[in-house]
């Protein structure tokens, strides 16, 4: 399999707004990771894995940038494949140390056969998102099946989807609020983020929603704050591009909402725009959650200005996972720490059930309240209201 020759002109593209925000973000020490997990049954051949990172690499090159100055530029070394022993446990250097956007790689790939064949691609959030990663990643399967990846070339930034939107009605800013206090665990944490991981046997809609008013119920106060992340290419479907083009919108959070309420407010935000509306604030004055690197450091632990993130990447195609000797079982993802969060949630959903798991601070108490708060998402999720 060959790949097409890499147009004359080497990819080049400007740092956007909210790539800088997480530029901010690692700043702090906090590493700025995507992390993705393919479990299956069969194998994968290291070497064919090699072949086919390459090929999906050219095609897709925002994957291989380093940072240039003002800009992103694709001339750092290809995404490495790290062979891992098979009862690697996610306590392993591997999954939690960071990935350099000046010296490359900002892509990875851990593979191992155990009791599974688990194959785990990491990269750095500062330069791709979810769907960004994901189609990188459907592009390596192609080729191990022998097709031809689809690619990813654009060069638009955030800019384009600000156009692509149309009319965006104003919005005001989240208000700063101190922070609410910590609900996992208490006391210091050793800097690691710490992942519980749930199945549940359920499938439902709305899954953001649900999840959220779970949340609410674990508050310790009346009040709590939520980001839901938001991709931009909803604006414009036609762009294929693996940078980071996720924006986010603010939700306030109240004791005892109910789903239906909450997916109500999702919508509307969503029909006005609410996540580009953020995008052209100020984000060093109207940002709700730290003004400042000092701002962000002085975070403590003990509150947190943002209660959690939640995101859901919905349904996950396994035909685009799969090849002729691997079939995939199980797909999940392990959710970064964010300086000013609480924690962090994510789902997909896979066959018939949903998969969750939670990023918290890892410290005493964590898990047990992580267990906790999960016992009740699974309880809200199975349930027929």
């Amino acid at each position: 399999m060959t790949a097409t020759a890499p147009a004359t002109r080497p990819y080049t593209r400007r740092i956007s707004q909210i790539e800088r925000g997480y530029l901010n973000a690692a700043a702090t020490g906090t590493a700025q990771l995507i992390q993705m997990v393919v479990e299956g049954e069969g194998r994968i051949d290291p070497e064919a894995l090699r072949e086919a990172v390459r090929v999906a690499t050219l095609a897709n090159p925002g994957l291989a940038v380093r940072r240039r100055a003002a800009a992103w530029r694709a001339d750092g070394p290809l995404p490495p494949v790290v062979e891992l022993p098979g009862d690697t446990g996610f306590d392993a250097p591997f999954f939690h140390r960071d990935l350099d956007v000046v010296t490359g790689p900002v892509c990875e790939i851990g593979l191992s056969h155990g009791a599974v064949t688990r194959l785990v691609v990491r990269a750095s959030h500062i330069v791709t998102d979810g769907r960004g990663l994901r189609q990188w990643t459907a592009d390596v399967f192609r080729v191990l099946r022998g097709e031809q990846p689809v690619g990813a070339t654009s060069l638009v930034d955030d800019t384009h989807f600000r156009t692509a939107a149309g009319t965006v009605p104003p919005a005001e800013p989240p208000a700063r609020l101190a922070g609410f206090p910590a609900l996992l665990g208490d006391g210091p944490a050793d800097g690691t983020p710490l992942w519980i991981r749930r199945r549940v046997r359920a499938c439902p809609s709305a899954v953001t929603a649900r999840v959220a008013a779970a949340l609410s119920r674990h508050l310790a106060g009346d009040t709590g704050r939520l980001i839901v992340p938001v991709d931009l290419r909803r604006h414009d479907r036609s762009v294929r591009s693996t940078a980071n083009l996720t924006s986010q919108l603010v939700l306030d959070l109240r004791r005892d909402d109910s789903w239906k309420s909450l997916h109500g407010r999702i919508v509307r935000a969503l029909l006005h725009k609410r996540e580009v509306a953020s995008l052209s604030k100020d984000f060093l004055r109207q940002n709700p959650f730290a003004n400042s690197l000092r701002e962000a450091r002085e975070l403590d632990g003990t509150r947190f200005p943002c209660t959690a993130i939640i995101t859901d990447h919905g349904r996950i195609d396994t035909d685009e996972l799969r090849t002729d000797r691997f079939r995939p079982t199980a797909f999940s993802t392990l959710p970064m720490l964010v300086p000013y969060a609480e924690m962090f949630l994510s789902a997909c959903q896979i066959d018939d059930d949903t998969e969750l798991t939670l990023s918290c601070r890892n410290r005493p108490g964590a898990r047990a309240a992580g267990e906790a708060v999960l016992d009740g998402i699974e309880h809200a999720l199975t349930s027929a209201d």
